[in-house]
């Protein structure tokens, strides 16, 4: 069995500015590189056995002060990009209510078949173990969705530097 300690990344300056980040890079506040490292701490005691990122950069750098503790490797996978938001990207996201999304933003069965994917190859390959994967918002619910054969619609929003554990 494999415990898998799902992380949503520390706060960015997209996020302060309520700006829809979708799959840009992103760059952490200095609160969101201080919510990792306390997460760090508190989080020092668990051995991982292995250490998995989304790509993108604010996932990745969140990853890499959660690994100060560790000293591990960090693995980096597309699995884990938050959602393409399509032409909705960049925008300030209270103009955005009320809108219908727009036809390039990957839709919800898109992303529930790639949290799929992930909790997968997390199976695949590390069958045993404890593993820690640094994910965006809406990636982590639909892979705590896929988890646990709920709907994303039932599944609570993670705030920045949350973490869930999931039994696989």
């Amino acid at each position: 069995m494999t415990t898998l300690y799902l992380v949503r990344h520390g706060e960015t300056i997209d996020n302060l500015a309520k700006t829809l980040q979708g799959q840009r890079q992103g760059e952490l506040t200095p609160k969101g590189i201080a919510q990792m490292e306390e997460l760090a701490m508190s989080l020092s005691d668990t051995h991982f056995d292995a250490i998995v990122s989304s790509d993108l950069k604010r996932a990745h750098d969140s990853a890499l002060i959660l690994n100060q503790k560790q000293n591990t490797n960090v693995r980096l996978t597309d699995l884990l990009r938050e959602r393409d938001w399509g032409d909705f990207t960049g925008r300030f996201i209270p103009d955005l209510d009320g809108l219908p999304l727009p036809q390039n933003v990957e839709g919800m069965d898109s992303m529930l078949r790639r949290a799929k994917m992930f909790l997968e190859w997390i199976k695949a390959n590390y069958p045993t173990g404890t593993v820690l994967a640094v994910g965006h918002g809406i990636i982590n619910k639909a892979i705590l969705a896929a988890n646990s054969g709920k709907s994303a619609s039932d599944i609570p929003d993670m705030t920045n530097a949350e973490y869930q554990v999931l039994e696989l």
